[in-house]
């Protein structure tokens, strides 16, 4: 194999990574939901007078890389296998989007009273569909593209926390109402999309 067939195995696997990237970016984008939890976030600012985004997205981000790395374990201790937890965890989404897409309330019943880094970390960012689609997109991708893309996300948090005011100005209600279908459409596919690729492996 001559260098122009390394470089041409070079520059495919490097779109392939970074295409799994972006997938995976977006995946855990439209699940944490942040840009359609403005109202919640500005809520919890009237309430507390100031949020930490720093601390929320260092919290948050600490929550699902040890997810990443002791999930699969512990799922193998209670004898669940991650295919199985992927298709579970699929569902979730499934039922996210579907909240997202009809505006109906399926998720999240209770708000959190105070802005501390428990409500604001977890469960808003880092809750369970999040964790959920960590180990499912974990037993598709790789562990540095995962974790590639959770650090991307905390960016797009941190941001998003601390523009939140900004952000709702600039979109405004019926803006935000609409990206959120459309996220909600998005992650409608990518969940049926998983569900069908760990069920080849479980059936």
């Amino acid at each position: 194999m001559n260098f122009e067939d390394h470089l041409k195995i070079a520059d495919m696997d490097f779109l392939k990574y970074i295409k799994d990237i972006t997938l995976i970016t977006m995946t855990l984008f439209v699940v944490i939901d942040i840009v359609g939890s403005i109202p919640v976030i500005l809520d919890l600012k009237k309430k507390a007078g100031a949020l930490q985004a720093g601390k929320a997205a260092w919290a948050a981000g600490i929550i699902m890389i040890l997810f990443v790395f002791f999930g699969e374990g512990m799922l193998h201790y209670i004898g669940i296998s991650v295919n199985a937890f992927a298709v579970a965890g699929a569902l979730v989404i499934f039922f996210f989007a579907m909240e997202m897409i009809l505006g109906i309330q399926l998720f999240r019943d209770e708000q959190p009273e105070t802005a501390s880094i428990v409500p604001l970390a977890f469960p808003l960012i880092a809750g369970a569909g999040s964790l959920t689609t960590i180990l499912s997109l974990r037993s598709q991708y790789s562990l540095a593209c995962v974790i590639i893309g959770i650090v991307l996300n905390l960016l797009l948090v941190y941001v998003v926390i601390k523009k939140a005011s900004a952000i709702e100005r600039l979109i405004g209600k019926n803006g935000l109402s609409v990206l959120r279908r459309i996220f909600g459409i998005i992650l409608l596919a990518i969940a049926i999309q998983m569900i069908t690729t760990n069920l080849k492996t479980l059936l």
